[in-house]
């Protein structure tokens, strides 16, 4: 499939709003897939720092 413009593009033979909607959906569940783990091991590792403090403070 050719188009004859970038506007064409955008539009794709006018699904575009579908097309574009659901790869901004395929790419905002895989920022979530890379952040949740990211930000689950930060706070998991806050938590055991916390943790260990109030171990040592004893």
């Amino acid at each position: 499939m050719s188009f004859a413009s970038f506007s064409e593009f955008l539009a794709m033979g006018h699904h575009g709003l579908y097309v574009w909607t659901a790869y901004g959906i395929c790419l905002a569940v895989l920022a979530v897939n890379v952040a949740a783990p990211i930000l689950a091991r930060k706070r998991y590792l806050q938590q055991e720092a916390r943790r260990l403090r109030r171990e040592t403070d004893k």
